[in-house]
């Protein structure tokens, strides 16, 4: 909101509080309706708040207030925890008004609201890949925003997330034995996550089961992959002994 703009609606709050009770809201206009449904906001009343924003959609939706009407609406649904609401008003907000002063942050907690509904690992991870999408879009679209960092930092935090579901993967299937489904899904999380907190280990991992099945060309090809790829990796210490003694042998 531009500071002309917030120093209007601010003094428009300091005249109806405190009287809105018995004022009649028909007579209010746009502006003044809006300072009456942000003061609701401001006291974190975000159930009186949201009838208040949807009430301004309907009877001024001409108006220039109503952009800011439907983004303290998706806020106030964000406060509530209502991620999946609010995720629907902030994208309804960057669908409708593309030229809104609120678009580029709409975008971003459009982002932090499906961050906020990305569930433990082991579940379906849409809203995880619809957070990383939409933190992308706001990376893309508004690359000199200060919040830069902090979205490149929750996509890598969901990458890793996705990288555990398919590492958890391969490992039930190695336990169970059953080696090359193991091996179809490390590979698939080397390929998709090369850059995850996992993807050392899934390697790895993979070289020893090599090993265990006396596929030794195999197990010295990936762990000569592992050094180039992981040169200051946890294993690092482990892949040279092994190197080591197939070559000896």
């Amino acid at each position: 909101m531009k500071p002309l703009k917030i120093i209007f609606i601010f003094l428009i709050g300091l005249i109806f509080s405190g009287c809105s009770g018995s004022k009649d809201l028909s007579l209010l206009t746009p502006e003044e309706r809006f300072a009456l449904a942000k003061e609701k906001f401001d006291k974190k009343d975000y159930l009186e708040a949201i009838n208040e924003f949807e009430s301004i959609m309907i009877q001024f939706s001409g108006s220039g207030i109503v952009d800011d009407a439907q983004y303290y609406l998706a806020y106030s649904y964000y406060k509530r925890d209502e991620f999946i609401k609010a995720a629907y008003e902030f994208s309804k907000l960057i669908r409708d008004f593309p030229t809104s002063e609120y678009v580029k942050d709409a975008q971003f907690m459009l982002a932090e609201s499906y961050y906020k509904l990305s569930p433990h690992f082991s579940l379906d991870q849409r809203f995880t890949e619809k957070a990383i999408e939409e933190y992308q879009a706001f990376i893309d679209f508004f690359p000199q925003d200060p919040r830069i960092k902090e979205a490149e930092e929750k996509i890598k935090e969901l990458n890793d997330k996705l990288a555990k579901k398919i590492f958890e993967t391969a490992e039930q299937y190695r336990r169970m034995n059953y080696t090359k489904s193991a091996m179809i899904y490390y590979d698939l999380l080397l390929e998709k996550y090369p850059d995850s907190k996992y993807s050392s280990q899934a390697l790895y991992t993979k070289i020893k089961l090599f090993l265990e099945k006396s596929r030794n060309t195999e197990a010295l090809q990936e762990a000569k992959r592992y050094l180039q790829r992981f040169p200051n990796g946890e294993y690092v210490k482990e892949v040279r002994k092994i190197i080591e003694q197939m070559q000896k042998g």
